[in-house]
């Protein structure tokens, strides 16, 4: 009997769940019934039939298990966590349309600042009738008065939609200290301007116009409570008029110079010119003369037209922090519903933009978070996300705020709970014993990656709707296939890694015995580079003491092709042959730049390359990339970062990752960049890695990150809940380990 339980005991996971799945899972759809189990709300369904644009079955269920969610179970946040390409804009703005018919009447959407204008335009080709308030240039402040005083107006049966970019949601206001100077005894005495007292500090003394200034602090005077600073906009020169400001924002339109800038100012009037750039962008575009002929030709205003698109004029209000407007100004659910793009890049504790998030989900009725990688592998990647979006949920259950009002305490019982922790104990001889031996025993926890069953179903699955792109079904995709190429190093450059990562190695060994992890960065990041980099000489110094640790002479001269660029350049041939577009992913754009040289080979080679570099501004990105596409280009280099969010690059079928980095977000966002709905080729994804180098225990690394971060996608890997309690710390630290332990 007892060897009989033994061998039930020790059956394999996988053989138990295929073997009593359906009854588990049948006991978990009693215990917890689902919110939304496929039958149809009809009316929901009606409001969706009548929108401009037709959901697929699949997007419509979401929308209606997360309107399922909101209105009948009265949550307070919902989550849809689709894979990138899905149609999340399109899903959100068919909830706010399903919760507009229920009384939700405004939507404010926070979005990363290049997918602003992507929004506008698909609400306006969406929701029939909408209203959309872009805020994401210097007249915020202006549409949010504007917005304040409407408040008390009927609904006229307008859906309304405000688009807040991420930075400018967390942009504060500049400011100058004001008051007035009194000399007393040779100094000049600070002065209210108001009551006109002496400004004195907490010791009586006087303070001085000078001390006023310096101090960084907002005050008011101790007397009457008036101000002592006032708003300024930066960068406006004294003086400056409003005909220069209004010449100035209209050279920034194409086609437009200072000559032409000054005929059109001549002949409208700065205060017509003014209102139109600041309300009608569209009406200026259609200017007429007094003969009733348009002022710009038709090839004009095409150009003109879709730059303006993305161009805010500021000719009104200085600068405020939108999210302190809301939250001190605007009552109480104004906004109705809140929805956060790209909802993972808010849960950091201590960044402006996750605090800013957290005050509008705050203020509005509900909260609709869109995500592609919900979890990056650590439990606290979701504690903070969770409480600003679920207050109510995480202090009911005990993590809230400590006296100081610091989260801290509240994430560590967090982690120990759902997550994992590793303590760390670190046992030496102490010499601070004179009579007797003792040993001195020091503890420090550190993280781990994993989410615990009971995390998931206490946080994740009550509030989050998973889609993946093969649900969608109907052929809507191509078939999408990834590959890994793991490229031979030429025999000197693999005998120049040898000895670079021996001795690099042996540093850090050395260092990190002393407790000292100064050189892990440094160390890492070398070891990855270098074998992309070596067309040029590398020196290696310590951060601190500026030593030199190792010296590498350049390898491959201008004219000689590494191994992994002669790959690069046979992949984009073979695919230009057959039609397609590459997009080449390198991750050394900066100090490190590689992509000047890719550039080079390539086009060498024959093929036409373009160059996607961050000082082009993120509200362009989308319009830049279409133009390299309408000029023919073959390959476009960039930063996965980049564009790992909201753009649709549909026009490269094929994407080769030169470098991965190890940011999990960042590599499973930028890899489906172009398997999207529209997409009619099939997709091909190139992973290319030196062989016996750190790039390769680097993409292992990663596959187990994105296979503990799956765990909260819907998916479970295939190694069971073993993969959710793997031993492993960061991907930094786990490659670190195995250099040393090698």
């Amino acid at each position: 009997m007892n060897d009989l339980t033994s061998a039930a005991l020790s059956i394999d996971l996988n053989d138990f769940v295929g073997e009593f799945g359906e009854e588990l899972l049948d006991s978990l759809n009693r215990s917890n019934p689902p919110v939304y189990a496929g039958v149809t709300d009809h009316k929901r369904a009606a409001v969706m039939a009548s929108l401009k644009r037709q959901a697929f079955p699949a997007q419509a269920d979401v929308v209606q298990a997360i309107a399922a969610l909101l209105l009948d179970r009265g949550e307070q946040a919902g989550v849809i966590n689709a894979e990138m390409g899905t149609g999340k804009t399109m899903m959100a703005i068919a909830v706010a349309a399903v919760l507009y018919r229920e009384g939700y009447r405004r939507s404010l959407i926070v979005s990363p600042p290049h997918l602003v204008y992507k929004w506008r335009r698909e609400i306006l080709e969406t929701v029939p009738d909408a209203r959309v308030w872009v805020l994401n240039g210097p007249d915020t402040l202006t549409k949010l008065l504007k917005l304040r005083e409407q408040l008390g107006c009927a609904d006229d049966g307008r859906q309304e939609f405000f688009i807040l970019g991420r930075v400018r949601m967390r942009m504060g206001f500049h400011w100058k200290p004001v008051c007035l100077a009194k000399e007393v005894k040779g100094l000049a005495v600070a002065q209210c301007p108001r009551c006109f007292t002496k400004l004195t500090d907490d010791e009586g003394n006087y303070r001085t116009v000078e001390q006023i200034q310096l101090d960084e602090r907002r005050q008011s005077c101790p007397h009457c409570g008036e101000r002592l600073w006032t708003l300024m906009r930066p960068g406006k020169p004294e003086g400056s008029s409003r005909r220069s400001v209004i010449l100035k924002s209209m050279c920034r339109i194409p086609t437009i110079g200072p000559v032409k800038a000054e005929q059109l100012v001549g002949q409208f009037g700065e205060e017509f010119l003014a209102s139109m750039l600041a309300d009608n962008v569209h009406e200026f575009i259609n200017l007429m003369d007094r003969d009733g002929n348009f002022v710009f030709s038709d090839k004009q205003a095409k150009r003109m037209e879709r730059a303006m698109a993305n161009i805010e004029f500021g000719l009104g209000e200085g600068g405020y922090q939108p999210t302190e407007f809301i939250k001190r100004y605007l009552p109480d659910h104004t906004f109705d519903l809140l929805i956060v793009d790209e909802g993972h890049e808010y849960k950091n504790a201590g960044t402006a933009q996750g605090q800013a998030m957290g005050v509008l989900a705050a203020k509005a009725r509900k909260t609709l978070l869109l995500t592609g990688t919900l979890m990056g592998g650590y439990a606290d990647d979701l504690f903070y996300l969770l409480f600003r979006i679920l207050s109510r949920r995480m202090i009911e259950d005990g993590y809230r705020p400590n006296e100081r009002g610091s989260l801290a305490p509240a994430a560590m019982a967090f982690m120990r709970e759902h997550g994992v922790l590793k303590d760390i104990y670190t046992e030496k001889d102490s010499r601070s014993h004179k009579t007797a031996r003792g040993k001195a025993v020091s503890v420090r926890s550190v993280k781990a990656p994993g989410f615990g069953p009971k995390g998931i179903l206490r946080y994740v699955l009550p509030f989050t709707v998973f889609l993946k792109l093969k649900d969608i079904g109907g052929n809507v995709l191509p078939p999408y296939d990834e590959e890994f190429v793991e490229v031979d190093m030429a025999d000197e450059q693999a005998a120049a890694y040898a000895r670079l990562a021996a001795t690099l190695t042996a540093e850090l060994r050395q260092a990190l015995a002393r407790r000292d992890t100064t050189l892990l960065g440094v160390v890492l990041n070398v070891l990855l580079a270098w074998p992309d980099c070596c067309f040029r000489a590398e020196t290696v110094k310590h951060p601190r003491s500026k030593a030199l640790l190792a010296f590498v002479p350049t390898i491959f001269p201008d004219e000689e092709l590494m191994p992994k660029e002669r790959k690069l350049l046979e992949l984009c041939r073979e695919e230009k042959a057959k039609g397609r577009r590459v997009l080449a992913y390198s991750v050394y754009t900066g100090t490190r730049d590689t992509t000047s040289r890719l550039k080079a080979i390539l086009e060498q080679g024959g093929l036409k390359v373009a160059v996607l570099r961050a000082s082009v501004d993120t509200a362009r990105r989308e319009d830049w990339i279409l133009d390299q596409v309408d000029k023919g280009v073959d390959v476009l280099i960039t930063n996965p970062e980049l564009v790992k969010t909201g753009l649709d690059l549909l026009d490269f079928p094929t994407i080769c990752f030169m470098q991965t980095g190890w940011n999990v977000y960042t590599l499973q966002q930028a890899a489906r960049r172009s398997w999207r709905i529209g997409q009619k080729q099939a997709v091909r994804v190139v992973f290319l890695g030196y062989a016996k180098t750190s790039q390769i225990a680097c993409l292992e690394l990663m596959a187990k990150k994105i296979a503990v971060s799956q765990s909260t996608s819907g998916d479970v890997p295939e190694s069971g809940l073993d993969s959710l309690n793997q031993d492993g710390d960061s991907v930094e630290m786990a490659l670190a380990r195995q250099l040393v332990t090698c």
